[in-house]
C-alpha cells in the first residue's frame, strides 16, 4: 500500500464521525453568515459573537464547530471553493489543451472572488493567518483547490510530475491573490502570471514530450 494511502487510512480512522442532518444545517447557516459578515467588512467584520447571533446558534456551540475566527474563515474559503467547484463543473472551461483549461477555470475562480474583494481578503488573510492548529482546514483548502485543478486538466490519476506542477500552480494562484488585493498587482498582470505558470503542465505531460 503506498505510503500516502497509509496515511489517508490511519487519518480515516480518528476522523470526526459524519454530521447529522441537522449539524450540518447549522453548519451551513454559520459559514453563510460567516461569509456574509465578511463579505460586508472584510476580516476584522467577522467577530464571532455575531457570526452566533446570526447564525441563531449559541456561541459556545459555534466554537464548537470551529474553535476560532481563523478555523471559520478558513472554512468558509472552502465552502466558496467547493461551490466554484460546482460552478465550474456546470460550465467546463473550453480551451484546447490542458494549459489553457487550468488557466481559465483559475481566472473565472478569481474573477468569482474579486466581485467579493471583502470577503476574498478576509479568506486569504485567515490562510495567512492559520498555524498548525488549523492544518485541517489548510489542508481541506489545498485539496480543494487541486481538485479544481485536476478536473481542468481532465486527470484522474495524475503523475508525481503533474502533482508538483498542480503545487507550484495553487502557490501562484495564491500569490496573485495577495498581490492583488494589497493593490500591488493588476487583473491584467494577475492573468499573465497564471498563464505563464500553467505552462509548467506542457513540461509534466508525457505526450507532449513525445
Amino acid at each position: 500500500m503506498p505510503a500516502e494511502v497509509k496515511v489517508e487510512a490511519k487519518s480515516a480512522q480518528f476522523a470526526s464521525p459524519p454530521l447529522t442532518e441537522r449539524q450540518e444545517a447549522r453548519r451551513r447557516r454559520i459559514l453563510h453568515a460567516s461569509a456574509q459578515l465578511a463579505g460586508r467588512g472584510g476580516f476584522d467584520a467577522v467577530q464571532m459573537r455575531e457570526v452566533a447571533e446570526s447564525s441563531q446558534v449559541a456561541l459556545g456551540t459555534l466554537y464548537r464547530y470551529f474553535p476560532s475566527k481563523i478555523h471559520l474563515l478558513v472554512a468558509t474559503m472552502q465552502d466558496q471553493l467547493d461551490h466554484m467547484h460546482s460552478t465550474l463543473r456546470k460550465k467546463p472551461p473550453a480551451g484546447d489543451s490542458a494549459a489553457e483549461r487550468v488557466a481559465e477555470t483559475l481566472m473565472r475562480a478569481f474573477r468569482a472572488l474579486q466581485r467579493e474583494p471583502h470577503l476574498a481578503d478576509a479568506m486569504v488573510r485567515a490562510l495567512t493567518f492559520a498555524d498548525r492548529s488549523v492544518s485541517p482546514e489548510v489542508d481541506q483548502v489545498s485539496r480543494q483547490t487541486t481538485a479544481i485543478i485536476l478536473d481542468a486538466m481532465g486527470l484522474d490519476d495524475p503523475s508525481p510530475a503533474q502533482l508538483s506542477a498542480v503545487r507550484v500552480i495553487e502557490h501562484t494562484w495564491h500569490s496573485a491573490l495577495i498581490t492583488w488585493l494589497s493593490g500591488r498587482a493588476s487583473i491584467a498582470q494577475v492573468k499573465i502570471d497564471i498563464e505563464t505558470v500553467c505552462r509548467l503542465i506542457d513540461l509534466t505531460d508525457p505526450g507532449e514530450r513525445s
